[in-house]
């Protein structure tokens, strides 16, 4: 059984930095295979693991949708658009990758989730952890994208907004009855400690952080000159604070590092 791990927030609150560190802390300690999935329109978590993206599911699904897809004789419609979608994970050692990307117009931005949702409950048989980088906000709740996790993770930057984005995430997802084993707020970018105000809009929310991140100057310098997350030294203030974090909710889900 794969360890689902989900990663939910507003934009701009570093959730795609977060999920990469998650994976980085992964494969340093040697847990097993990964399928990391990029379910956020605006991709860029491939770049942030210093991988290539050549095909996304959101444009394999525009030309399935707009019959650009040549379908070979004796090949069903559906058998061969799973084996197109097959070809968007891109490959590299100890961990895969898949792009939803954003297909062209209303239908597709929507389609995609529900397609990925099947792909991820059969590929996910095959790697040891499944990791989620979902959209900025709640749509891939609402469309039920993710189910059956096993840590949801909702990122807070150290705003007022970023808090009740998650405070809206968490209902959401009882409304949705989603299946969460637990769940984890992370307040990210923290200029030192957090500020009393913040405190304030927490317990007036009945949020508890079980992480907080801080603003880590080498992650910013990394961010500037393009390099991939995963060379972070392991001195790095964020890649410490994630690195507990993963102690901590690997120890509860039964799995030894």
């Amino acid at each position: 059984m794969s360890v689902n791990i989900a990663v939910a927030g507003k934009g701009g609150t570093g959730k795609t930095s977060v999920t990469s560190l998650i994976i980085r802390y992964i494969i340093n300690n040697g847990l097993g295979n990964i399928l990391a999935v990029d379910a956020d329109p605006n991709s860029n978590l491939a770049e942030s693991l210093g991988l290539e993206v050549n095909q996304t599911v959101g444009r394999i699904l525009n030309e399935f949708q707009g019959e650009k897809l040549k379908i070979p004789p004796g090949m069903t419609k559906e058998a061969y658009l799973e084996y197109q979608l097959n070809i968007a994970i891109t490959e590299s050692k100890q961990l895969d990758l898949v792009t939803m990307g954003r297909g062209e117009g209303p239908e597709c931005y929507c389609y995609p989730n529900v397609v990925i949702r099947k792909l991820i409950d059969d590929w996910a048989k095959n790697y040891s952890f499944v990791v989620m980088d979902n959209e900025a906000g709640m749509e891939h709740l609402s469309r039920r994208t993710t189910q059956n996790i096993d840590e949801l993770l909702l990122v807070s930057d150290h705003s007022v907004k970023g808090l009740r984005a998650v405070a809206r995430i968490r209902e959401l997802v009882a409304e949705l009855k989603l299946v969460v084993k637990r769940e984890s707020v992370i307040i990210n970018l923290v200029p030192g400690e957090i500020d009393p105000l913040l405190r304030q809009e927490m317990e007036k929310l009945g949020i508890t952080a079980a992480a907080t991140i801080p603003v880590d100057e080498e992650m910013k310098r990394y961010d500037l000159e393009q390099k991939p997350l995963f060379g972070l030294p392991d001195t790095s203030a964020a890649v410490i604070a994630v690195n507990e974090l993963m102690d901590k909710l690997l120890s509860k889900a039964g799995v030894s590092v």
